[in-house]
Protein backbone atom coordinates (compact mmCIF):
# COMPACT_ATOMS: atom_id res chain seq x y z
CA UNK A 1 0.00 0.00 0.00
CA UNK A 2 1.15 3.50 -0.77
CA UNK A 3 1.23 5.59 2.42
CA UNK A 4 -1.17 8.42 3.14
CA UNK A 5 0.28 11.91 3.58
CA UNK A 6 -0.75 13.92 6.65
CA UNK A 7 -0.01 17.64 6.41
CA UNK A 8 0.01 19.73 9.59
CA UNK A 9 0.77 23.42 10.11
CA UNK A 10 1.05 23.84 13.89
CA UNK A 11 4.45 24.77 15.33
CA UNK A 12 3.51 23.83 18.91
CA UNK A 13 4.57 20.24 19.65
CA UNK A 14 2.21 20.12 22.64
CA UNK A 15 -0.69 20.46 20.19
CA UNK A 16 0.53 18.88 16.97
CA UNK A 17 1.86 15.64 18.45
CA UNK A 18 -1.53 14.73 19.99
CA UNK A 19 -3.14 15.74 16.70
CA UNK A 20 -1.01 13.26 14.77
CA UNK A 21 -1.78 10.57 17.35
CA UNK A 22 -5.50 11.23 16.88
CA UNK A 23 -5.25 10.59 13.15
CA UNK A 24 -3.25 7.42 13.72
CA UNK A 25 -5.64 6.18 16.42
CA UNK A 26 -8.80 6.62 14.34
CA UNK A 27 -7.32 5.38 11.05
CA UNK A 28 -5.25 2.53 12.49
CA UNK A 29 -2.36 3.61 10.27
CA UNK A 30 1.25 3.21 11.43
CA UNK A 31 4.06 5.72 11.05
CA UNK A 32 5.07 3.99 7.82
CA UNK A 33 1.52 4.03 6.49
CA UNK A 34 0.91 7.70 7.31
CA UNK A 35 3.78 10.00 6.36
CA UNK A 36 3.76 13.24 8.36
CA UNK A 37 4.78 16.54 6.75
CA UNK A 38 5.06 19.71 8.86
CA UNK A 39 4.23 22.42 6.33
CA UNK A 40 5.13 25.26 8.70
CA UNK A 41 8.70 23.95 8.78
CA UNK A 42 9.22 22.57 5.27
CA UNK A 43 7.98 23.52 1.82
CA UNK A 44 5.39 21.33 0.10
CA UNK A 45 6.80 21.96 -3.36
CA UNK A 46 8.79 18.71 -3.37
CA UNK A 47 5.71 16.59 -2.60
CA UNK A 48 4.78 14.24 -5.43
CA UNK A 49 1.04 13.77 -5.04
CA UNK A 50 1.19 10.46 -6.91
CA UNK A 51 3.40 8.90 -4.21
CA UNK A 52 0.47 8.62 -1.80
CA UNK A 53 -2.83 6.77 -1.54
CA UNK A 54 -4.36 10.04 -0.40
CA UNK A 55 -3.57 13.36 1.27
CA UNK A 56 -5.05 14.71 4.52
CA UNK A 57 -4.69 18.36 5.51
CA UNK A 58 -5.23 18.77 9.26
CA UNK A 59 -6.64 21.77 11.12
CA UNK A 60 -4.59 24.85 11.81
CA UNK A 61 -4.26 28.02 13.87
CA UNK A 62 -3.97 29.83 10.51
CA UNK A 63 -7.01 31.68 9.16
CA UNK A 64 -7.42 32.07 5.40
CA UNK A 65 -9.83 35.01 5.67
CA UNK A 66 -7.57 37.07 7.94
CA UNK A 67 -6.11 40.20 6.24
CA UNK A 68 -2.62 39.58 4.87
CA UNK A 69 -1.12 42.28 7.09
CA UNK A 70 -2.09 40.22 10.13
CA UNK A 71 -0.47 37.02 8.84
CA UNK A 72 3.08 35.95 9.61
CA UNK A 73 5.61 35.26 6.87
CA UNK A 74 5.28 31.55 7.66
CA UNK A 75 1.50 31.59 7.29
CA UNK A 76 1.72 33.41 3.95
CA UNK A 77 4.31 30.93 2.67
CA UNK A 78 2.23 27.93 3.79
CA UNK A 79 -0.85 29.34 2.06
CA UNK A 80 1.06 29.68 -1.22
CA UNK A 81 2.51 26.19 -0.83
CA UNK A 82 -0.95 24.74 -0.28
CA UNK A 83 -2.41 26.55 -3.27
CA UNK A 84 0.32 25.08 -5.49
CA UNK A 85 -0.25 21.64 -3.95
CA UNK A 86 -3.97 21.92 -4.66
CA UNK A 87 -3.19 22.83 -8.27
CA UNK A 88 -1.60 19.38 -8.58
CA UNK A 89 -4.29 17.62 -6.54
CA UNK A 90 -7.20 19.06 -8.53
CA UNK A 91 -5.50 18.57 -11.89
CA UNK A 92 -5.45 14.79 -11.38
CA UNK A 93 -8.34 14.45 -8.89
CA UNK A 94 -5.97 13.03 -6.27
CA UNK A 95 -7.76 11.73 -3.13
CA UNK A 96 -7.68 14.60 -0.64
CA UNK A 97 -9.41 15.32 2.66
CA UNK A 98 -9.08 18.79 4.17
CA UNK A 99 -10.22 19.10 7.78
CA UNK A 100 -11.39 22.47 9.16
CA UNK A 101 -8.51 24.61 7.78
CA UNK A 102 -8.92 22.54 4.64
CA UNK A 103 -12.37 24.04 4.03
CA UNK A 104 -11.02 27.57 3.79
CA UNK A 105 -7.89 26.53 1.92
CA UNK A 106 -9.66 24.39 -0.67
CA UNK A 107 -12.63 26.75 -0.79
CA UNK A 108 -10.49 29.76 -1.62
CA UNK A 109 -8.62 27.76 -4.27
CA UNK A 110 -11.96 26.99 -5.94
CA UNK A 111 -13.43 30.50 -5.74
CA UNK A 112 -15.75 30.06 -2.74
CA UNK A 113 -16.48 32.93 -0.34
CA UNK A 114 -14.39 32.38 2.82
CA UNK A 115 -15.28 34.74 5.66
CA UNK A 116 -16.10 34.81 9.35
CA UNK A 117 -19.89 34.96 9.05
CA UNK A 118 -20.42 31.33 10.08
CA UNK A 119 -17.72 30.71 12.64
CA UNK A 120 -18.67 28.32 15.44
CA UNK A 121 -17.36 28.18 19.01
CA UNK A 122 -15.88 24.89 20.14
CA UNK A 123 -18.72 22.44 20.71
CA UNK A 124 -20.34 19.23 19.55
CA UNK A 125 -22.67 20.35 16.75
CA UNK A 126 -25.44 18.48 14.99
CA UNK A 127 -24.48 17.86 11.37
CA UNK A 128 -27.06 16.99 8.70
CA UNK A 129 -26.33 15.34 5.38
CA UNK A 130 -27.67 16.95 2.22
CA UNK A 131 -29.25 14.89 -0.57
CA UNK A 132 -25.82 14.78 -2.21
CA UNK A 133 -24.28 13.64 1.06
CA UNK A 134 -26.75 10.80 1.38
CA UNK A 135 -25.56 9.53 -2.02
CA UNK A 136 -21.84 10.15 -1.54
CA UNK A 137 -19.61 7.10 -1.20
CA UNK A 138 -17.74 8.49 1.83
CA UNK A 139 -20.78 9.90 3.63
CA UNK A 140 -23.54 7.45 2.68
CA UNK A 141 -22.74 5.11 5.59
CA UNK A 142 -23.30 7.90 8.13
CA UNK A 143 -26.72 8.53 9.65
CA UNK A 144 -28.61 11.46 8.07
CA UNK A 145 -27.97 13.45 11.27
CA UNK A 146 -25.02 13.04 13.64
CA UNK A 147 -22.84 14.98 16.06
CA UNK A 148 -19.27 16.12 15.45
CA UNK A 149 -16.79 18.45 17.10
CA UNK A 150 -16.43 21.90 15.59
CA UNK A 151 -14.55 25.06 16.49
CA UNK A 152 -13.57 27.57 13.82
CA UNK A 153 -13.41 31.30 13.20
CA UNK A 154 -14.07 31.15 9.46
CA UNK A 155 -16.21 29.08 7.09
CA UNK A 156 -17.66 29.17 3.59
CA UNK A 157 -20.61 31.47 2.97
CA UNK A 158 -21.16 30.39 -0.63
CA UNK A 159 -19.61 28.05 -3.17
CA UNK A 160 -19.44 27.87 -6.98
CA UNK A 161 -21.82 25.52 -8.77
CA UNK A 162 -19.20 22.80 -9.29
CA UNK A 163 -18.76 22.35 -5.52
CA UNK A 164 -21.05 19.62 -4.14
CA UNK A 165 -22.21 20.45 -0.59
CA UNK A 166 -22.50 17.21 1.39
CA UNK A 167 -23.35 18.34 4.93
CA UNK A 168 -24.71 21.37 6.74
CA UNK A 169 -25.64 22.52 10.24
CA UNK A 170 -27.88 25.13 11.82
CA UNK A 171 -25.15 27.71 12.30
CA UNK A 172 -22.79 26.76 9.47
CA UNK A 173 -24.36 26.08 6.05
CA UNK A 174 -21.37 24.25 4.54
CA UNK A 175 -20.01 21.55 6.85
CA UNK A 176 -18.61 19.31 4.11
CA UNK A 177 -18.18 19.37 0.35
CA UNK A 178 -16.66 17.47 -2.55
CA UNK A 179 -14.99 18.61 -5.76
CA UNK A 180 -14.74 16.20 -8.65
CA UNK A 181 -14.80 12.58 -7.51
CA UNK A 182 -12.04 12.40 -4.90
CA UNK A 183 -11.40 15.82 -3.30
CA UNK A 184 -13.18 16.44 0.01
CA UNK A 185 -13.23 18.88 2.90
CA UNK A 186 -15.04 18.91 6.24
CA UNK A 187 -15.55 21.87 8.53
CA UNK A 188 -16.09 19.50 11.45
CA UNK A 189 -13.35 17.31 12.95
CA UNK A 190 -13.75 13.60 12.08
CA UNK A 191 -10.38 12.82 13.69
CA UNK A 192 -11.21 13.83 17.25
CA UNK A 193 -12.67 11.84 20.13
CA UNK A 194 -13.48 13.18 23.62
CA UNK A 195 -9.92 12.90 25.04
CA UNK A 196 -8.49 14.62 21.96
CA UNK A 197 -10.93 17.55 21.98
CA UNK A 198 -10.50 17.98 25.73
CA UNK A 199 -6.73 18.21 25.29
CA UNK A 200 -7.17 20.71 22.46
CA UNK A 201 -9.55 22.82 24.56
CA UNK A 202 -6.99 23.11 27.34
CA UNK A 203 -4.25 24.01 24.84
CA UNK A 204 -6.32 26.71 23.11
CA UNK A 205 -8.15 28.13 26.11
CA UNK A 206 -7.00 31.71 25.31
CA UNK A 207 -7.16 31.58 21.50
CA UNK A 208 -10.69 32.89 21.00
CA UNK A 209 -12.44 29.63 20.10
CA UNK A 210 -14.69 29.74 23.19
CA UNK A 211 -15.33 31.74 26.36
CA UNK A 212 -12.66 30.66 28.90
CA UNK A 213 -15.14 31.34 31.71
CA UNK A 214 -17.19 28.40 30.41
CA UNK A 215 -14.29 25.94 30.33
CA UNK A 216 -15.74 23.42 32.78
CA UNK A 217 -19.17 23.57 31.12
CA UNK A 218 -17.61 23.07 27.70
CA UNK A 219 -15.55 20.08 28.82
CA UNK A 220 -18.66 18.46 30.25
CA UNK A 221 -20.53 19.11 27.00
CA UNK A 222 -17.89 17.60 24.69
CA UNK A 223 -17.36 14.58 26.93
CA UNK A 224 -21.07 13.78 26.95
CA UNK A 225 -21.46 14.03 23.16
CA UNK A 226 -21.49 10.90 21.01
CA UNK A 227 -19.43 11.79 17.92
CA UNK A 228 -18.54 8.28 16.81
CA UNK A 229 -20.50 8.57 13.58
CA UNK A 230 -18.30 11.49 12.48
CA UNK A 231 -15.25 9.22 12.63
CA UNK A 232 -16.69 7.20 9.76
CA UNK A 233 -15.72 9.95 7.32
CA UNK A 234 -12.07 9.49 8.13
CA UNK A 235 -12.37 5.71 8.19
CA UNK A 236 -14.17 5.62 4.84
CA UNK A 237 -11.53 7.87 3.28
CA UNK A 238 -8.82 5.39 4.25
CA UNK A 239 -10.89 2.37 3.18
CA UNK A 240 -11.81 3.88 -0.16
CA UNK A 241 -8.36 5.05 -1.22
CA UNK A 242 -5.87 2.63 0.35
CA UNK A 243 -4.01 1.10 -2.57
Amino acid sequence: MKPFLLITTRDDDAVVLPEVRSYQKLTGLTDAEMVWHRAEAQSLDSVNVHDYSGIILAGSPFTVSEPDEKKSAVEKRVELDLQRLLDRVLADDIPFLGVCYGVGTLGRHQGAVVDQTHGEPTQAAEIRLTEAGLRDRLFAELPPSFYAYVGHKEALSSVPDHVEVLATSQSCPIQAFRIGRNVYATQFHPEMDAPAISERIHAYVDHGYFDPARLDELLEHVNEADVRASHLVLGRFIEEYAK
